[in-house]
């Protein structure tokens, strides 16, 4: 298979050392000025960064293979795919870099394809937008910002986090306590990225416009419902440890009540699943990239 070899560099107007500090700081979560998040996933890793730091951002894997601060870091890719990536900046003048990032791979027939059916823009898009985040953190703002296409707009829809069942956490005590008995339950929750909100307020609209009133709130939970003479319910978001998850608790009082959510229970799954993930999105999208957050502390 023909090998894949992707170059993207952009001179920066600020000192090589200014813009080498900030690489140094890839993959620190809340703390990494540089990686594109929340708008994508953020670049992970087991330990700090280094030579031998495993992880990766989204389905890609990848191990650090080279590391000279403030100047490289190399990843080469893991889970049978052969290659490697690179994050280097090179002096052009004192006050003056250039940052450049190199992908080469020799990459599976199935990966080729995917790869020339969408992940290459992709890629693109988040490699320019680390470079976005660079001169933002480094100078204050970038000269010419990069653009997302249609297409890669369409891309970021579709390939973006979903939802997994769990059960409803012990700790989101509003839901628990909302009924003395319950007749149904359940929970599907997501991994929050570096830089979205942490408050439940946030994300009241989950539900989307339905108007349902807030019937109890603590630091870390929101609870909102409505009763009616066949069903109570209530949806319940808490937002703790790293995670946003929406819950649902009813109780039922009769028989038009179960006639009635007997329906509605099977398409209750998807239809939760698509408001958490679109909440997810929008505010992920809404939120300041990492480039701005770090202006913003400087």
């Amino acid at each position: 298979m023909r090998a894949i070899r992707e170059v993207h560099s952009r001179e920066v107007r600020a000192p090589a050392e200014t813009v080498g500090a900030l690489l140094d700081r890839l993959g620190r979560g809340e703390d990494d000025p540089l990686f594109p998040t929340p708008a994508w996933p953020p670049m992970r890793f087991d330990r700090p960064l280094g030579v031998g730091a495993d992880g990766g951002h989204a389905f890609v894997r990848y191990r650090v293979s080279a590391y000279e601060p403030g100047r490289r870091v190399r990843f080469d890719f893991t889970a049978g795919q052969a290659g490697w990536h690179e994050f280097g900046v090179r002096p052009v003048g004192p006050d003056s870099c250039r940052v450049e990032h190199v992908l080469e791979s020799r990459p599976s027939p199935v990966v080729a394809l995917t790869w020339l059916l969408g992940i290459r823009l992709v890629h693109g898009a988040v490699v320019e937008e680390a470079f976005d985040n660079i001169e933002r953190a480094a100078t204050g703002r970038p000269l010419t910002p990069a653009r997302r296409s249609a297409r890669v707009r369409l891309l970021s829809r579709l390939l973006w986090d979903r939802p997994r069942a769990v059960p409803l956490p012990a700790t989101a005590r509003l839901a628990h306590d909302a009924f003395p008995r319950t007749d149904f339950q359940d929970a599907w929750q997501m991994e929050l990225r570096p830089g979205m909100p942490q408050e439940p307020e946030a994300w009241q609209g989950v539900l989307g416009r339905s108007g349902f009133p807030v019937l109890g709130r603590t630091q870390d939970e929101i609870l909102l419902g409505e009763d009616a003479r066949h069903l109570d319910f209530r949806a319940s978001v808490q937002v703790a440890d790293g995670r946003v998850t929406l819950g649902t608790v009813v109780r039922i009082h009769r028989t038009t009540g179960r006639l009635y959510f007997a329906v509605v229970r099977r398409f209750h799954p998807f239809l939760a699943r698509a408001m958490l993930r679109r909440c997810h999105r929008r505010l992920a999208l809404a939120a300041p990239s990492a480039g701005e957050r770090e202006a913003a502390r400087a």
